[in-house]
Formats: C-alpha cells, sequence, structure tokens
C-alpha cells in the first residue's frame, strides 16, 4: 500500500478522535457544574433518619463555613463494583466539590455497608491539615461507633474532629512528616495559599485537544514509516543449498540453567492517599468496621 493509504487513513483517525476527546471534556465539565456544591450528606445505604441526615447536613455547612472546607459524607451499599479509594477518588474527579469553588477544599468520610469499608480523604488545603496520620486518628475514634451502628454518632464524630484538625497546622513528628502550614495563622485559614490550579489541567480543553494531535501526529507517523514495507533479504537468499558443502546441522545440549524468583506477596496495604485518576493528589485513611 501506498504511503499516501496510511496518510490518509492517518487523517481520517485524527479527524475521529479530537471530536471524541472534546466530548468528553464537555460532558465531565458539565456534570461537575451540575453538582450541588452546598450538600454534604449523601446518605445512599439509608442509614440515618431524615431529621439526623438535616442535623448532619446544618452541621457540615456550619463547620465547613468556617473552616473554608467542604466535610462529605457517603453512605454505600455497594459501590458499583470498585474498590472504596477508587469510588472516592472518582467522586472527587466527576463531581468537582469543594467549598467556593471546583475541585477545592474537600474532606470526605465514606462507608461501604456492603464490605464493611470505610476510606477517609482530604483534598487541598484538607490534604495538609487532614493529613494521613490525622486520618488515622479520626478512622479510629469513629469506628467502635460504626460497629456499633451508632452511625449518627460515627459521623457528628467526624465533623467536628476534622473542624478541629483544620484549624491546627500540622507540625513536625519523629516520623519525619514535614509542617504543611502554608503561612497560616492560628486558626488554621486565613492565610492558606489554595494554589493556582482552580481547575485540574487534564479537564481543560485546549490541554485535551494539544494531547490528541500529539497522539494522532505519533500515529500518522508510524503508520507513514511502516507504509514503506519490510526488508525480506537475508543470507539464505543468495545460499545454492545444493551446491552448498553443509550437508547438515544440529544443537548440542551442554547445560541447563535454573533462576528461582520468590512470588510477589498480596499482603500489601492499601490504606493512605494517593492521586485521583483526574490528577488530584489527597490524603487517606482505610479500614473495616
Amino acid at each position: 500500500m501506498s504511503r499516501n493509504y496510511f496518510r490518509k487513513q492517518g487523517l481520517l483517525f485524527l479527524l475521529l478522535i479530537v471530536p471524541l476527546v472534546l466530548l468528553f471534556g464537555f460532558l465531565q465539565t458539565a456534570k461537575a457544574q451540575e453538582f450541588d456544591r452546598t450538600h454534604y450528606i449523601y446518605d445512599r445505604a439509608q442509614l440515618l433518619t431524615e431529621a439526623e441526615a438535616a442535623e448532619l447536613q446544618t452541621l457540615a455547612a456550619e463547620l465547613g463555613g468556617q473552616r473554608e472546607t467542604a466535610f462529605i459524607i457517603i453512605t454505600l451499599n455497594g459501590s458499583d463494583g470498585k474498590d472504596i479509594v477508587q469510588y472516592v477518588e472518582d467522586f472527587y474527579d466527576e463531581n468537582a466539590p469543594g467549598f467556593d469553588q471546583p475541585h477545592g477544599n474537600t474532606a470526605i468520610l465514606a462507608i461501604d455497608m456492603g464490605e464493611r469499608d470505610i476510606y477517609l480523604a482530604g483534598f487541598k488545603k484538607a490534604e495538609q491539615y487532614l493529613n494521613d496520620e490525622r486520618l488515622d486518628q479520626i478512622r479510629d475514634q469513629i469506628t467502635p461507633d460504626l460497629s456499633d451502628g451508632q452511625y449518627f454518632q460515627a459521623f457528628s464524630q467526624f465533623l467536628n474532629t476534622s473542624y478541629e484538625y483544620m484549624g491546627q497546622e500540622p507540625t513536625s513528628d519523629s516520623s519525619g512528616s514535614k509542617d504543611y502550614g502554608y503561612g497560616g495563622g492560628s486558626d488554621g485559614q486565613n492565610h492558606y495559599v489554595t494554589g493556582t490550579d482552580e481547575e485540574n489541567i487534564f479537564f481543560q480543553w485546549w490541554f485535551q485537544l494539544i494531547s490528541s494531535l500529539v497522539v494522532a501526529g505519533i500515529v500518522v507517523t508510524i503508520m507513514a514509516y511502516r507504509s514503506g514495507g519490510r526488508v525480506t533479504v537475508n543470507a539464505q537468499t543468495y545460499m545454492d543449498h545444493d551446491k552448498s558443502r553443509v550437508i547438515g546441522k544440529h544443537d548440542t545440549f551442554t547445560h541447563q540453567t535454573v533462576t528461582r524468583q520468590r512470588k510477589p506477596s498480596n499482603n500489601t496495604s492499601s490504606g493512605g492517599g494517593g492521586i485521583t485518576g483526574g490528577g488530584h493528589s489527597h490524603s487517606g485513611s482505610r479500614g473495616k468496621f
């Protein structure tokens, strides 16, 4: 096939992929804009009465307003086949919660009744003030109430303790953790620098367009390079086997080497923070109840 054929195919691929990427970015942005950032209690497992849910909603709004952080509680009866950590990360990526901006300061408590999993995560300012160690302490405090079915008490404890920690800058300790304060005052909120990435770069249409063009260009280049055909000539091409003095060949087995390698263990910890698929880093603490 000619180079022109492959170039046409590459151009067709480019024309198809760019609109799809732009459409994906538009849908993600639209979904984030529809999300109600003033709603904080998502009792999908129906563990709370209407009065309890309303009281927690009021408490989360009041405490969150003072700390400029969205305190969110999610209860689940199964996490759509996802690990609970992945569920929380996708929730943050897709819905873009935050106190006063998309993908802003957010602390999330999620429990899955199906797997008896609990996961706490902190994003942006909450990643620093609710670091892994502090989230571990909160989880240890509320787990007994969760195990006893005292969900309202556990969620109230999460909100109040998170509020207290958000007003106290983390300090260095023996484990080598650093002071994560960014010039904050004693109230932990007035002087915090939130950064310049109000919206993640991966969701910007221009970044998606450039990425699509780069990927398409690489694909077209590879296809055009391969269109010249392969070199199939080798030493056997010019050998006359009827006149060759090589009448036979054989292989001689001399020795064998056996290498043993220990099978990796699956007992690795999956707790702590990480980075979402959308590129947002976060702290975290995971356990069972």
